[in-house]
C-alpha cells in the first residue's frame, strides 16, 4: 500500500472512531471532525436511527410530475451526454436534487448505480438530514456552499462506505436555490478535485437553464425548503462590494497577494495555500501532508514550520485543526473552470496563463494541472474561436490537433486569423 492509500485508510479509520465514540458516548472526539460534520450528527441524532437501511421514497407521481415542470430538468437534458460521461469515466452516481433534497434524476456508472439503487439514492429518495442523517446533498443545501462528506461522516452506516460532493445550483440571474448535484462514489476512489468538479456540473447546469427559469417556484405552492431560513431561497441582493482578500495565481507563474500586497513566499509555501485555497473546507495535518507531499519522506515538523511561516505572512489567517484559510481566497483556476462552465471559451483562454505548476511534486496540483489543462483544451475543440485558438497555441505551440480543428471550422472563410493560424501549424511542424 503507498504512502497516499495509507493516508486515506488512516483518515477513514479516524471517520468510523469519530462516528463510534459519538453514538456511544456523546462527543468524546468531536475534535477529530468538522464541526459542521458535529453538528450534523448531533441534529442526526434525534431524528434518524442508525439502523436506517434506505432513504424513505416520495410518491413517485408527485416526483415525476415536479421533475417534468422543473428548469432543471430543461437544463440536465441540455448537459445530459456530459453528465453521464463524468459518471461512467469515474464510475461515480450523479444525482440532482430540489432545493428540499429529494432527489429528481440519477445516472450511474456500473458499480455505484447498483450501490446507490440498494440505499433508494434514486430518482424519490429523501435524502434530507431528517430522513437519514448528514450527508453532503443537504449539507450543501444547508451551508449554501459545495459540500464533501467522507466515510464515516456520514451519519448512517449504509453509507460508510461512500464519499460525495455536492454544490448548489442556483438561478443565476435571481439567485433562487433550485437544489444541488451530487457526486457519489466508494470512500477509496476519493480524489483530490471532487469538490472542484461538483462546483464545475453545477455551473454547467445554470448556464444551460432555461431563461423562463425566473421566477419558478422552488418547492411546492413556493413554499421554502423545511428546515431552511428563507433567504436561502430567496433572490439574491445586489452583490457588495468585494473585499480584496487573497488573489492566487497559479496557472503559468505562481504568484500570491494579500490585499494588492505580493506576499514573499517559497515555491513549496505557495502550493500549500494554493491547496488550502481550493479546499476551504479545510486539511488536516495528514491530509495537507498526502497532498503535497505524495510518497517523498518528509516530516510532518517539516510541512508544520512550512505552515507556520505561511500563518506569519498571512496575518494569522490561517486556522489550525482543521489548517483552514480564514478569509476569502480566489484562484485563477477558479476563473478558468468558471469561465469553461458557463461556455465563454474566449475568456476562460485569456485566462488561462499556463500549466499550473509545472514540474510540481504535490500529487494533488499535478492532477489539477492535468485537470485544467485538458478542460481548457477540450472546450477549444468543441469551439474553436481563431483568436482564442492562437493564444493558447502561444502557451501550447505543438498542440497541432486544436490548430487543425479551428483551421477546418473556418472552412473556406477569409478568416484574417487564418494566416496565423497556418503559420503556427508549420512552426510546430504540423
Amino acid at each position: 500500500m503507498n504512502r497516499s492509500r495509507e493516508q486515506l485508510h488512516g483518515r477513514r479509520l479516524d471517520a468510523v472512531r469519530a462516528w463510534t465514540a459519538f453514538v456511544e458516548q456523546g462527543d468524546a472526539l468531536a475534535a477529530m471532525v468538522r464541526p459542521e460534520i458535529l453538528r450534523s450528527w448531533e441534529r442526526s441524532g434525534v431524528a434518524v436511527r442508525r439502523d436506517v437501511t434506505e432513504a424513505p421514497l416520495a410518491d413517485e407521481s408527485d416526483t415525476t410530475a415536479f421533475w417534468n415542470g422543473s428548469p432543471l430538468q430543461v437544463a440536465v437534458a441540455r448537459i445530459e451526454d456530459e453528465l453521464r460521461r463524468t459518471a461512467e469515466d469515474g464510475d461515480l452516481v450523479v444525482a440532482v436534487t430540489d432545493p428540499d433534497t429529494r432527489i429528481l434524476w440519477t445516472y450511474g456508472g456500473r458499480v455505484m448505480r447498483r450501490k446507490a439503487e440498494t440505499v433508494n439514492f434514486v430518482a424519490g429518495g429523501r435524502w434530507d438530514e431528517s430522513s437519514v442523517g448528514t450527508n453532503a446533498l443537504d449539507l450543501a443545501l444547508r451551508t449554501d456552499r459545495a459540500s464533501m462528506v467522507f466515510s464515516a461522516e456520514h451519519y448512517a452506516p449504509i453509507v460508510h462506505n461512500w464519499v460525495c460532493w455536492a454544490a448548489p445550483v442556483h438561478d443565476p440571474l435571481t439567485g433562487q436555490l433550485l437544489g444541488v448535484i451530487d457526486l457519489s462514489t466508494t470512500w477509496d476512489r476519493t480524489h483530490p478535485i471532487g469538490l472542484a468538479t461538483a462546483r464545475v456540473m453545477a455551473r454547467l447546469i445554470e448556464n444551460a437553464l432555461p431563461t423562463t427559469a425566473v421566477g419558478w417556484s422552488a418547492g411546492p405552492a413556493g413554499a421554502t425548503p423545511a428546515g431552511r431560513p428563507a433567504s436561502a431561497v430567496s433572490p439574491s441582493p445586489a452583490p457588495a462590494t468585494e473585499s480584496p482578500g487573497l488573489s492566487l495565481t497559479l496557472l503559468g507563474t505562481a504568484e500570491a497577494r494579500l490585499d494588492g500586497r505580493r506576499l514573499l513566499l517559497n515555491r513549496r509555501q505557495t502550493e500549500i495555500l494554493a491547496l488550502l485555497a481550493l479546499h476551504p473546507e479545510g486539511l488536516s495535518l495528514e491530509q495537507l501532508h498526502a497532498l503535497v507531499y505524495g510518497e517523498k519522506a518528509v516530516t510532518l515538523s517539516t510541512l508544520k514550520a512550512e505552515v507556520s511561516h505561511l500563518r506569519s505572512a498571512l496575518g494569522g489567517r490561517l486556522a489550525s485543526r482543521p489548517y483552514r484559510l480564514t478569509l476569502a481566497a480566489r484562484t485563477d483556476v477558479d476563473t478558468v473552470l468558471d469561465l469553461i462552465g458557463r461556455g465563454q471559451v474566449a475568456a476562460a483562454v485569456e485566462a488561462y496563463g499556463g500549466d499550473l505548476f509545472p514540474g510540481t511534486n504535490s500529487p494533488a496540483l499535478a492532477e489539477l494541472a492535468d485537470y485544467v489543462a485538458v478542460a481548457v483544451r477540450e472546450a477549444l475543440l468543441a469551439d474553436p474561436q481563431p483568436h482564442a485558438v492562437i493564444r493558447y497555441t502561444a502557451l501550447a505551440p505543438y498542440d497541432t490537433e486544436v490548430i487543425e480543428v479551428a483551421l477546418a471550422a473556418l472552412g473556406e472563410d477569409r478568416h484574417p486569423a487564418r494566416a496565423l493560424l497556418k503559420g503556427r501549424l508549420a512552426a510546430s511542424g504540423g
